[in-house]
């Protein structure tokens, strides 16, 4: 079994999606995701400026967002979004431990604007869900290689290293 299926299976048991979601989710995010590369977050979503619309499940890994749609009627599935994390840009997330909810946002690289609106369920998952955030999507501190220019280091980030 790889990697994939292995945390795969794990997440959506943690989310608590039921097995026939889950299976007909599954060849899509095959299709998408490497074989090696583990899963971090699966959850169900909606859009914030439609929350009775259609449903959204989210597939997080280390390297790629995958978003698909499903129809509420006819069940229907579409691939919404599929992109590697290095390219999506402007990344925020606004915790609601009031609502048991969190906001999900980020430009992809054809310069759309993306929210979604994760329902956590409790206010201690808001808090895991923005720590599982802060984990996947800050940026981490890199020491050039040998030969290559040291990386480019704004004012904000001297502040925050020191």
């Amino acid at each position: 079994m790889d990697v994939f299926s292995r945390t795969f299976l794990p997440a959506t048991n943690e989310a608590g999606l039921p097995m026939p979601t889950v299976s007909r989710h599954m060849p899509i995010f095959r299709r998408c995701v490497e074989p090696d590369d583990a899963t971090v977050l699966v959850t169900r979503a909606n859009r914030p400026d439609r929350p009775l619309g259609q449903e959204f499940l989210i597939l997080l890994t280390y390297r790629r967002l995958v978003v698909t749609q499903e129809s509420r009627v006819f069940k229907r599935l579409r691939l919404h979004l599929n992109t590697e994390l290095r390219h999506l840009a402007n990344i925020t997330w606004h915790p609601d431990p009031r609502l048991a909810a969190i906001e999900l946002a980020a430009t992809a690289i054809d310069g759309i604007r993306e929210r979604f609106w994760i329902h956590a369920g409790h206010p201690k998952q808001v808090w895991h869900l923005d720590a599982l955030f802060s984990h996947i999507f800050r940026p981490r501190m890199l020491t050039p290689r040998v030969g290559e220019p040291e990386p480019y280091v704004g004012f904000a980030d001297r502040l925050v290293r020191v």
